[in-house]
């Protein structure tokens, strides 16, 4: 297999020495090495990436104060570890920790402390009630906030590496005797399978190994909060954790959990049922609103109440532009306003995003550029893609929503029919991990519909959702 930039001796497995590791790391002038002729010892390390304390406790202070007849037995202890393969060394310095040569052999010392962002709040997921907290990009840190929410020995963790380069550690997380082992062993496989440089972040591996990786749809749910990948390792899904990335995947997945948020299950379940339905109705509101303002403007005036018909021919009377091009006009300015807002920093975006939107949406309609109902249809169907939980979601919608104002403009209504009908046939397609992705409306399930289109009291969620195919599907046993 070609790997780029890579040396071909880094992989043939030999015997590790001390001149092999040093050559490995020619040129590499962030390099450690220390040398204790006196005991016959060295060390090689990239000081960056160690606790210094942990390095002066766990090595310096058992070993440099030995004369040489102590050191083997002092080896011998359970933090040194005896590697035997030279590839294994290279590793293992890579990953933070010491290299120790001593005659022959040669040891490893996990003693990693990269320095690491504290745990915060999410930005992109906020909540108004529950936890707060959220991933960081360092592994270590994820897997202790989902260890301190699920304390179960059944939690099982296997660790992964993709990237020839930069040997990046995924690891899958999963519960014993919940999780269907058909879906572990499939993400096992598809992970393994991945043949690449480099990988950075968990959304790059979600690329290979979507099941439609030419959809516009995500078939993987990523998620800063810790708690929302707990409540799905419990549901019985698997989990995964690239490390230098701040968010987690969670598969398999189904169209409507972008739907749902962790606010839903932390207050009344009325009120999370009520939010729920505004979610979808947002849904249809950005999809459908600029295009069937679009539609009716061009082909079915008729459509039109009369009261309002006047109110509509005075508003475009003096927009030079079909309904078409000045749906597209505005909906494209509303585009750059919020990647422009989302790319400043957030005190001058917001400014950006209200001011900017005002101001040139009261210039277009005083220049007769466009007309006041399509600046509400516009800004609603906007307003509308952000109550959208998922980012990644939100983001397909916006985009759909152009090709169905294409059609609407085209064909009229029929345009924006096709267009729908051909969004729900795509969608009745695709898969999460074989899984169907309209799972539980199809499959016809409808015992799962109390915790996909309402919030029902958790007292009433007693089975794991059908779609994980858990072995153990009671997950709620209340005692009257």
């Amino acid at each position: 297999m070609y790997v780029s930039g890579t040396s071909v001796s880094e992989f043939n497995s030999e015997k590790p020495s001390l001149m092999h590791t040093l050559n490995q790391f020619n040129d590499c002038v962030d390099l450690t090495h220390r040398s204790y002729p006196e005991i016959k010892m060295d060390l090689v390390y990239f000081s960056h990436q160690v606790d210094h304390d942990k390095l002066y406790r766990e090595v310096m202070v058992p070993l440099l104060n030995l004369n040489i007849e102590e050191v083997p037995l002092v080896l011998e202890r359970s933090q040194f570890t005896l590697i035997t393969d030279a590839k294994e060394i290279i590793t293992g310095i890579l990953s933070g920790r010491v290299a120790i040569f001593y005659n022959e052999n040669a040891f490893l010392v996990d003693v990693f402390g990269l320095q690491a962002r504290s745990v915060s709040q999410s930005e992109s997921e906020t909540v108004i009630t529950g936890p707060h907290d959220a991933f960081t990009e360092q592994a270590g840190i994820n897997l202790s906030l989902i260890r301190q929410r699920i304390k179960s020995s059944h939690l099982k963790v296997i660790k992964l590496s993709v990237g020839e380069i930069t040997k990046t550690d995924v690891y899958l997380l999963y519960i014993e005797d919940i999780a269907n082992m058909d879906y572990v062993n499939e993400a096992i496989l598809r992970i393994n399978n991945i043949e690449i440089d480099a990988l950075f972040d968990t959304n790059m591996l979600i690329q290979f190994i979507d099941d439609s990786p030419y959809s516009i749809f995500p078939q993987f749910l990523t998620s800063e909060r810790p708690e929302a990948m707990a409540s799905k390792l419990v549901s019985g899904r698997i989990v995964g954790i690239v490390d230098g990335s701040p968010s987690a995947l969670s598969a398999p997945t189904s169209f409507f959990e972008y739907f749902s948020s962790s606010d839903d299950y932390n207050q009344r379940w009325m009120l999370g049922t009520a939010s729920r339905l505004l979610r979808f109705t947002a849904l249809i509101i950005t999809l459908s609103f600029t295009s069937l303002y679009v539609s009716v403007t061009t082909y079915h005036y008729e459509m039109i109440p009369e009261n309002m018909l006047l109110t509509l021919t005075e508003s475009r009377s003096k927009v030079p532009f079909p309904p078409l091009i000045e749906a597209l006009f505005m909906e494209a300015t509303i585009e750059l306003l919020r990647e422009a807002g989302a790319r400043l920093p957030s005190k001058i975006g917001q400014t950006i995003g209200i001011v900017g939107g005002i101001v040139i949406g009261q210039a277009a309609v005083q220049a007769g550029l466009t007309s006041n109902i399509l600046i509400i249809s516009v800004a609603s169907s906007a307003i509308a893609s952000f109550v959208t939980p998922a980012y990644v979601m939100s983001n397909s919608i916006r985009l759909l929503r152009f090709g169905l104002i294409l059609l609407a403009g085209i064909w009229g209504n029929f345009g924006l029919a096709v267009g729908i009908t051909a969004i729900v046939i795509h969608i009745c397609g695709l898969t999460s991990l074989g899984s169907s992705y309209l799972t539980p409306v199809a499959p016809f399930k409808p015992k799962d519909w109390k915790d996909v289109f309402i919030t029902a009291p958790i007292s009433f969620l007693k089975e794991r959702p059908t779609q994980t195919k858990s072995p153990n599907k009671v997950r709620n046993k209340m005692r009257k």
